[in-house]
This record gives C-alpha cells, structure tokens and sequence, in this order.
C-alpha cells in the first residue's frame, strides 16, 4: 500500500488498495460466494461484458436496433404475428364486450403494429392513441402495449416521465422479469432525480441479464455515483465536524519529525499555559484533548506571536483532519501570517490545497519553504508524498532521497523510497532498500508493515504473513499500537487461503485496538459478502459511512452501501434467482 500524501500510513490508501484486490479477483470471490454475494462481487468489481443477452425469455430475437439508438428503444411484437385487420377505432365499451375473444385478440395486436409504425415515425402521440385502445380491446392484460406506450412517452417534448414509471409500473406488476420495462423504468426514475428506485431497477436488470448487457453495467456505475455524490453532499453539509480514527490521526502527526515544545515566556498568560498542555497532550497522542486545550488556548489568548503562530498550525491541522478544509486554511494562513519562515505551516497548507486541487499553488508552497530553509527534510519528503500520489514516482523517489540524506533517522522517507522504486519497477532496488531500513531501524514494525504489502503485492503470501506477524509483535511495544498489520494480515490470509474465520478474527482484533479503524471495518464488510451475509455487510458499510472524512471518502463508501442494498432489494423482490445466481457465478469461472 502506498501512502498518500495525508500520512505515512494513510488507511484511505488502505482501502484503495482493498478495492484493487476485490475488482482484480472478481471471478474468484463471485465463485466463492452465495448467490446473494454473487451478485454483490460482480458489482463492486463494476463487472461488464458483450452484450448478448435478453430479457424476456418470450421475446428472445435479434435485435432491429440499440436500445438506446437514434430511434428510440425497441418496440416489441406479441408473437404470433398476426395478420392486420383495419376496423374503425376507436371501438365502444359495448362493441369490445360483444367481440369474440380471438377477435379482441387479433384487434389488439393490429392496433399494436400500427402504433409501432407511428412510433417508428416518431408520430408519438398518435402512437399512444393506439397502444391505449390496444390496452382497452385487449381481453386480457398485455404488458409490451403498456411498455411500448412508455416508449413513447419517453421521446415526447418534453419527455413524460411519471407516465413512463406508471406504464411500466403496470407492465412489470405482469411480468416482474420485464427487463426492457424495468430498463425504461430506470431511465425515466434516473430523470426524475430519484436515484435510488433508477439504482434498484438497473441493477435487476443487470442481474436478469446475467452481467451481458454492458450498457446497463454502465448505468448501475453512473447511477450509483450519482447517488453516491447526491447523498454524500447531503451529509458534509449536514455533519458537525469529528476527529478520523486514533490510526489515521497518529499516522498524520508522524509523517512530521518531532519538534522541541514551545519556550513558554517568562511571565506565561493562562492562555501560554493551556497551550503547553495541549502540545503535552498530543505526545501523550490524546487527540481529543489535544484540540480541546488548543481552542481554550486561543480563546484565552497565547501572549507571544511565535505561540500564537503554533496554536493556529495546531488548530489548523486538526481541522484538516475533520475536513474541515476552508477552516484549516484560514488558520494556517494565519500561522504564516504571524511567523512567515514556520516551514511546517507552509507544508500543511500545500496538503490543504492539494485537497482543493490546487496542485500548482501546493508546489508553490514547498519553493516558498525551500526558499525558507533548504535544509529542512520535512519538506522534501511531503513534497515526493504529492509527486508520489500525482504518479511522478521518479520525482517522489528523489525528494525522498534528499529527506533520507538531510535527516536519515526518519524512518518513512527510507519506507517511501523503496515503495516509490517498486512503483518505478525497480524491484531488486526496492527489496535492497527495506531490507536496509529493515535493519537500521528493527524496532519499527512499519518497516516490516509496509515490506508485507509489497511482497503482498507479488503473491509471496507466506513471506508477507512473516512481516506482518513481525509488525503485529514490534507494535505491542507502541501506545497505541498501530492495528493496520493486523487487517494487512487478514487480507492476506484471505487471498492466500480464503480462511474467512481467520480473517475476520484478525480484523475485530483490530478493532479492539482502534474501534474506528475503517481498514478493520471496510475489511470485514467484503468478508461478510463472501459469507453471503449481506445484511452484515450492509452494517459494516454503514459504519465505514459513519468513519469517513471528507467528501470523496464518503462518496466512496456510500458507493459501496447502496449498491449492497439494491442487490438485497434483488434478492429480496427475486427469491427465485437464487439458484441462477449461484449457476450464473460458477459458469463466469
């Protein structure tokens, strides 16, 4: 796993790193799951091949043309085919209750073949005429006069959406297996902004098709992001700030080198003092209070401009963490603005802009600290952590060569560097560099950490297992200890032995050393899945919500939630399927 820019041990890159595996072994986890998690494994992996396949089994034919091409989706025909008859329309109550049955058959159909023509000559309200008197004539309910009528009401201006969802609510209260139905449904659904019912509908789709239709693969993805996004908004606007996990905060705190606390005045205020306490505070790594005291801090007021430009740095980073982006600049800036050559400011603004996708303005802040003070290794080594997560791992590997010769007992710039030679291919060079840090530094179980995940990487799983129990023992001496050896641990039992018990006692493990450990979490809700426990995993999903800072991180998991609950919905509203499901995974091996 390689780390970002956010920390040395960042678990957002962790989880990046557990959706890789998850869509790189698709095949392998659908087989090896019910058919509720079948349906699950395929969707996560975002799976979607050659369109081939149909919907209703009555209406398997070639296809006259794409269902969304230039003319509109597909009219069907009832089979048999029948011959046209030309009877004036529209027809009374009383004269459809006198005709024959088949005759009320035939009628049916030839008022259906012409509103075909008429659709087909874009004449759609005149098309709609006919497919309503073919609903009324028909002598018994037909649900393609119901789903050709909402074709048309599709391609109106403007389009009738809400008439579309009714006609193909009644088209599939007939036949629940109507994919072409239930594709219209969704269309209209996705117009009208309601996103989840559209998600519902695609996905049974999808599913009914047996993953063959790749343009209905697609819209499960554009939907699901859609909603994704929509519901994410909701929540960012909507949430009072919260501190990430006890994993996350001390991974940020130690990608910068400790410095000596702040010299207090000689006559101290209460505000100097309260200061002290919160600096005390976070190399006790008590975050909480950490940033309690800081506020008290400032509102008490700090008496030197010095401890006044650490408190905002301090204040500045935690709000960071809270994602609380526009906060953090603020007192960020304000930090420079009292002791413009604070270096360390300086670098926590270019994260804070890189968040806002400011890449340029980001390298700006680390010349203006180079400019400051050449000589400071924290800067060039968060300056390779940017090159290193916009892919320039050549420059990344540079910038933390520098950091490594400026200061060499900071022991991530030796771990970035062989990650950002195995990024390069440069594979011997890597191995060669941890198994130096390895040894100058053989009481940090990141080392072996982070060694685990690439031999992890390479499929040397029994090598990977012995770095991470290594890492698992070194962190016993830390407080806290770091968990995220232990979740490594567990995906790489899982890929190597697919031991689900194993894996899942290593990841609650974790859990009893950081609750909120959302690797831990993520983890064991694609666990659940493989247990075909998908109402588990759904709980686990919506804690991973609840952990996660900022909003693409929210968008992310959401992402992952409720496509969990539409494929329930599925099973759910499709008992039958189950079996077909479980066929449907063994033959996509």
């Amino acid at each position: 796993m390689a780390p970002t820019q956010a920390s040395n041990s960042d678990p957002a890159s962790y989880i990046d790193r557990l959706q890789e595996f998850v869509s790189e072994n698709r095949r392998t986890i659908l087989v090896a799951t019910a058919a509720a998690v079948a349906v699950g494994a395929v969707y996560y992996a975002t799976t979607s091949r050659p369109s081939s396949g149909k919907g209703r089994s009555k209406d398997r034919k070639p296809k006259k043309k794409p269902v969304n091409g230039p003319d509109g989706p597909i009219i069907e025909e009832i089979k048999p085919k029948v011959e046209e008859v030309n009877e004036n329309v529209p027809l009374s109550a009383e004269q459809i209750a006198a005709m024959p049955f088949e005759e009320r058959v035939k009628q049916a159909a030839s008022l259906k073949s012409r509103g075909n023509s008429l659709y087909q000559a874009r004449k759609f309200e005149q098309a709609i005429d006919l497919y309503t008197q073919a609903i009324q004539v028909s002598p018994r309910p037909e649900p393609v006069f119901y789903s050709n009528r909402a074709a048309c009401y599709m391609y109106m201006s403007p389009p009738q959406h809400e008439r579309v969802v009714a006609d193909c609510d009644e088209a599939l209260r007939l036949d629940s297996n109507y994919v072409k139905a239930l594709n219209r449904r969704a269309t209209a659904l996705e117009s009208l902004n309601r996103f989840e019912e559209a998600l519902r509908d695609f996905t049974a789709a999808t599913i009914l098709e047996k993953f063959q239709n790749e343009t209905a693969a697609q819209a499960v993805e554009r939907v699901l992001k859609k909603l994704a996004t929509e519901k994410a908004r909701s929540i960012v606007a909507t949430r009072e700030p919260r501190l990430p996990s006890q994993t996350f905060i001390s991974a940020y705190f130690a990608a910068f080198r400790k410095r000596p606390l702040p010299t207090l005045p000689e006559t101290p205020s209460q505000g100097d003092q309260t200061l002290l306490l919160a600096f005390e505070a976070l190399e006790a790594a008590d975050y909480p209070h950490t940033l309690s005291f800081v506020n008290e801090a400032l509102e008490q007021g700090i008496s030197w401009d010095i401890g006044r430009a650490e408190a905002f740095n301090l204040r500045g980073t935690f709000r960071f963490l809270t994602a609380d982006v526009r906060g953090a600049k603020a007192d960020l800036q304000e930090s420079l603005a009292l002791n413009p050559s604070f270096t360390q400011s300086l670098v926590k603004l270019a994260s804070v802009y890189m968040e806002e996708g400011d890449n340029a303005q980001a390298m700006k802040c680390f010349e203006d600290a180079i400019n400051l003070k050449e000589d400071d290794p924290d800067v060039y080594y968060h300056r390779g952590q940017v090159f290193f997560i916009t892919n320039d791992f050549s420059s990344a590997a540079t910038n933390y060569t520098k950091s490594s010769t400026l200061d060499p007992t900071f022991v991530f710039s030796h771990i970035q560097l062989a990650v950002a030679q195995y990024k390069l291919g440069n594979l011997a060079n890597s191995m060669t560099t941890f198994r130096r840090t390895m040894t100058s530094f053989p009481t940090r179980g990141e080392v072996c950490n982070y060694y685990g995940e690439l031999l992890l990487d390479q499929q040397r799983f029994q090598d990977a297992v012995e770095k991470f129990d290594r890492a698992i023992q070194l962190e016993k001496a830390n407080s806290p200890p770091n968990p995220l050896p232990l979740v490594n641990k567990a995906l790489a039992i899982f890929q190597w032995r697919q031991d689900l018990p194993a894996a899942e006692a290593l990841c609650r493990d974790a859990l009893v050393l950081d609750p909120s450990c959302e690797p831990a979490v993520a983890t064991l809700a694609q666990l659940a899945l493989q247990k075909s426990e998908i109402e588990v995993a759904i709980t686990w999903f919506e804690k991973q919500v609840e952990m996660a800072r900022g909003e693409a991180e929210i968008t992310a998991a959401l992402t992952y939630l409720e496509a969990s609950r539409s494929q329930l919905q599925f099973i759910r509203n499709y008992p039958q399927m189950a079996e077909q499901l479980s066929q449907i995974a063994r033959g996509m091996m």
